[in-house]
């Protein structure tokens, strides 16, 4: 596909984000990729910050902030009078955290893309409820130290597969994305533009305060991500067609996990246990998309 990406921002400098945001980064992308003739729903979230209180906004384009568990419902009625109107240029997009989508918002993100709405839903996944204090959600990795999974206590539940969950109501696109992959992003972005009924998109977004991070290695992270398999990069179409776009090198996810605080109290075993983890989620994809197994060690 011939991406036509412009030169122009419909993000404002000056918006709140901390330093290294990739949620910031995700929608600076997501937007050079939608164009102006677009329309965001946001549910509670740290963009509900971002983008800066009525009257005021980061973006260039409309926004409705709305309530934490109603971003697939708000997006099914903009879509609805927009078709109303005889408009059917301009693009509904909602665009909300992991919180507002694996957890709070996933009822109304289901039912609405049951109904195969015609919309995009946009998931910035930074791993925790990250605007209210880093609690945790059902986004937050293995291992993680949240406010709410504090020393022992660290999270030992599994990270749910949204992908997979959104995959099972057979939609007409699924995809992941990250910040570290502008290209890859763009074009799945497009791809889900030209699309019509239900598309959503997961995008890997770190979050240097809630990750205990350097805000300049944000873009780092998420790449590493991307090469240890913890956030594979693929899509699925109608629900059966799955196409892993980036075979990584495999690095060992101790390389990763080793330069995040919310990791530190991990020990070996513990690393050990998680790459066994990651390359069983790994090969799990990698047969669904009909490309045998492997392992990195």
């Amino acid at each position: 596909m011939q991406l036509e990406v412009g030169d122009r921002d419909y993000v404002y400098s000056g918006h709140v984000g901390c330093p290294g945001c990739g949620a910031a980064v995700a929608m600076r992308f997501l937007l050079k990729a939608l164009g102006e003739k677009t329309v965001m729903v946001i549910p509670a979230c740290c963009w509900s910050i971002i983008a800066g209180a009525y009257p005021q906004s980061a973006l260039k384009v409309p926004i409705l902030h709305t309530a934490f568990e109603t971003g697939g419902a708000v997006a099914s009625g903009v879509r609805a009078a927009l078709d109303m109107k005889g408009d059917t240029e301009t693009t509904v997009v909602t665009w909300a955290g992991d919180g507002g989508t694996f957890d709070i918002g996933f009822q109304a993100l289901s039912g609405a893309v049951e109904r195969n709405e015609d919309f995009i839903y946009v998931c910035y996944d930074n791993e925790a409820y990250m605007n209210t204090g880093i609690q945790r959600s059902s986004s937050t990795p293995y291992g993680a130290w949240t406010t709410t999974t504090p020393g022992r206590e660290w999270k030992k539940m599994r990270k749910k597969n949204i992908v997979e969950a959104l995959v099972a109501h057979r939609i007409p696109y699924a995809a992941t994305a990250s910040i570290a992959y502008p290209e890859d992003l763009f074009r799945k972005v497009a791809k889900a533009k030209a699309i019509k009924g239900s598309r959503f998109l997961h995008i890997f977004a770190s979050c240097p305060t809630g990750w205990r991070i350097p805000s300049e290695i944000s873009i780092k992270i998420a790449r590493m991500a991307v090469q240890t398999n913890i956030f594979p990069l693929y899509e699925v179409e109608e629900g059966v067609r799955y196409t892993i776009n980036f075979m990584p090198k495999g690095y060992l996810v101790k390389e990763y996990f080793r330069l995040q605080g919310r990791f530190k109290h991990l020990t070996e075993n513990d690393l050990d246990q998680i790459q066994s983890m990651v390359e069983e989620d790994w090969n799990l994809l990698l047969r669904k998309a009909g490309a045998g197994t492997q392992t990195s060690r």
